[in-house]
């Protein structure tokens, strides 16, 4: 089996988060500044084999799309040109960055770290990819 890969796209930063092999355990990857994303990710499945994307779909409370819900689909699209051999799943990334600071608390990190945007992206990446293998066990 290959790889699973999250992104939680930002405008500046985009947090990545990636399975083992086996696609049990979600861990995360790194937080890449949006501008080199494409780059980092046609990079990265050069040496890693990947055999799907999981993006996280900003979606607003009451289920409408969110402000940043566009520029996530025209990044999947350039992705999807770049590297089309490999399927883009959206998954919905609502309360992702609340849990990511709630487990940064529960887990003992220290308040200026808390503070570390890019940990909380790369920590929102996992529990997105996270989220999705649960759902993908629970359809089995």
């Amino acid at each position: 089996m290959a790889r699973l890969l999250a992104i939680d796209y930002g405008r500046k930063r985009t947090g990545l988060a990636v399975s083992d092999p086996l696609q049990i355990i979600a861990n995360g990857l790194t937080t890449v500044p949006t501008h080199e994303l494409l780059n980092f990710l046609c990079d990265y499945c050069q040496h890693e084999q990947v055999e799907q994307f999981i993006l996280g779909l900003p979606t607003q409370t009451n289920g409408q799309a969110s402000e940043n819900q566009q520029r996530v689909r025209q990044f999947a699209a350039r992705l999807e040109k770049a590297l089309p051999h490999i399927p883009i799943a959206y998954h919905d990334e609502r309360y992702t960055s609340v849990l990511a600071h709630k487990t940064m608390i529960d887990s003992g990190i220290g308040r200026k770290r808390r503070q570390d945007k890019a940990l909380v992206d790369e920590i929102s990446a996992t529990i997105i990819l996270q989220s999705y293998m649960e759902s993908k066990r629970m359809m089995l």
